[in-house]
């Protein structure tokens, strides 16, 4: 695999350098969301760095995040969710930032919560994880029980997640089994760490979902599921 290309802002520090970096990073994994990025990434500026992770897309996402303000990792490739937020957490890693919030491109999630996640962060939450209002897939349903069963967690799907980056850098990775963004989360769980969790009002997507149509989505789902599940018990 390639290196990433990167593009954006040019006043963001570098953090070896020991120049001026933010304090927030905010990733947003985007295929092909040149109609939707903009109002999210016009938001999330206010807030924090946008790092935008162009993964793949055939549109305009990159050029136009570029001109709104963001740092964009280019994926000449697709690959995939969890890829796409490796290459994110990365950057934000790259940059300097002691907290990380995930948030989708498509304008699902409220960009308005994420202040709210940043004070939880710096108050000494380890991580905090939103929780939908609406959940649309049967297979998303399973992992919720699986995940309050097991870990004590309601929504572990949820998006739009904060973490403390500290957590990224001991583990080494975001991800290594394609768990739709769930693996450093239930490693940070299983750590016992201070885990806090914010209802989260979501909006319905025009269009297909990034993850595919409901059968795709719900083998995905359960695959990670299932991987989660495995990973709880040959850990224990």
């Amino acid at each position: 695999m390639g290196t990433p290309e990167i593009g954006g802002t040019p006043e963001v520090g570098d953090a070896s350098k020991g120049e001026d970096t933010p304090l927030l990073g905010v990733v947003i994994p985007a295929l092909n969301e040149g109609e939707t990025i903009a109002p999210v990434l016009t938001r999330v500026r206010e807030y924090g760095m946008p790092i935008v992770v162009d993964d793949g897309s055939t549109d305009n996402t990159a050029e136009l995040s570029r001109s709104l303000g963001a740092q964009v990792v280019s994926h000449k490739t697709n690959k995939g969710y969890d890829g796409a937020l490796q290459s994110g957490f990365e950057h934000a890693d790259k940059i300097g930032c002691k907290y990380v919030i995930t948030i989708d491109a498509d304008g699902q999630l409220p960009t308005d919560l994420i202040p709210v996640y940043l004070q939880h962060l710096q108050e000494g939450a380890d991580m905090v994880v939103g929780i939908r209002d609406h959940v649309p897939r049967i297979s998303e349903r399973v992992f919720q029980i699986m995940a309050l069963r097991l870990y004590g967690l309601q929504d572990p799907l949820c998006g739009m997640k904060g973490y403390d980056l500290r957590f990224f850098r001991e583990l080494g990775h975001f991800d290594s089994y394609k768990s739709i963004g769930t693996e450093l989360m239930l490693t940070i769980v299983r750590q016992k760490a201070e885990v806090r969790e914010v209802n989260v009002p979501t909006k319905l997507r025009d269009g297909e979902a990034r993850i595919g149509g409901n059968l795709k989505a719900n083998y995905i789902i359960g695959r990670a599921a299932a991987l989660a599940f495995l990973h709880h018990f040959t850990r224990s």
